[in-house]
């Protein structure tokens, strides 16, 4: 009684099939892992689009042009990255009309609006300190 019982052959035939099924498989594994990414993005991008679109109008008005920096007087200007404690010192001679914090993806976020003039401050990174993120001339 001679029974056979299957072996593992890897011929020629036999491991372009293994092959093939390996392939399958990290597509399917990279299929998933793209739409993760494809998904997390869009969540991220909703939640950022809808924070500014309900503080922006509130804050800014529509005619506001955005600028990269600030001269304000002789020796004191204020530019897109500063820190916080810079671009204040260096708006101290300006009226300060309204001030804004809200929660931002990346942590509080602060609107200032001065005459003629409104910066937002907030973190670059999680748990970081408070930059220039955008200045406006109105």
């Amino acid at each position: 009684m001679d029974a056979t019982r299957p072996r593992l052959r890897f011929e020629s035939n036999h491991a372009a099939e293994h092959l093939h099924w390996i392939a399958a498989a990290g597509l399917v594994v990279l299929l998933i892992l793209f739409t993760s990414l494809l998904i997390r993005e869009l969540r991220f991008a909703a939640s950022v689009a809808t924070v500014e679109a309900a503080s922006s109008p509130a804050v800014m008005p529509s005619d506001a042009v955005s600028v990269p920096s600030l001269i304000v007087t002789a020796g004191h200007h204020v530019r897109v990255g500063e820190a916080e404690n810079d671009a204040v010192a260096d708006l101290r001679e300006l009226t300060l009309l309204n001030r804004i914090e809200e929660r931002g993806p990346l942590g509080v976020r602060e609107v200032r609006a001065y005459q003629g003039v409104t910066l937002v401050f907030e973190p670059f990174e999680r748990a970081g300190a408070r930059r220039v993120a955008a200045i406006y001339l109105r």
